[in-house]
């Protein structure tokens, strides 16, 4: 298993592709997924270093996988993205922060290669340190 693991849950097939070829490329080992319970599975499996997590979805939105995923114990890089309102991803930020996730970066589509590569960077080097 490799020491940078990426969960992506997105449900743009697209979107999800074009993070798992710029994530590859870093070094990544990359699941995408493109709805909360496959997502859910997924992350029992790959146990992620870093996940990238779209707001608005069906069936379960990033919220319900914010708090998801505090019970899990996550203490991981998180990345918050929406293509609607930046409030939402701020206001997972917030939840995810209140519960004691240090590290979170939110994002707002689209979002250029330049800065995904920077946002997977900087979350593996948070990470390290």
């Amino acid at each position: 298993m490799s020491e940078k693991r990426l969960l992506v849950v997105d449900d743009e097939p697209e979107f999800g592709e074009f993070v798992r070829k710029v994530a590859s490329g870093l070094g990544y080992e990359v699941r995408v997924t493109t709805h909360g319970r496959a997502f859910q599975a997924a992350y029992h499996e790959l146990h992620p270093t870093t996940i990238v997590m779209d707001m608005v979805m069906p069936e379960m939105d990033g919220n319900e996988l914010v708090l998801w995923l505090m019970e899990q114990g996550y203490a991981a890089h998180l990345i918050i993205i929406t293509g609607y309102s930046p409030d939402y991803a701020h206001d997972a930020r917030v939840l995810a922060e209140f519960n004691g996730l240090r590290s979170v970066q939110t994002l707002t589509k689209p979002i250029g290669l330049v800065r995904l590569r920077e946002v997977l960077s900087e979350g593996e080097a948070a990470r390290s340190a």
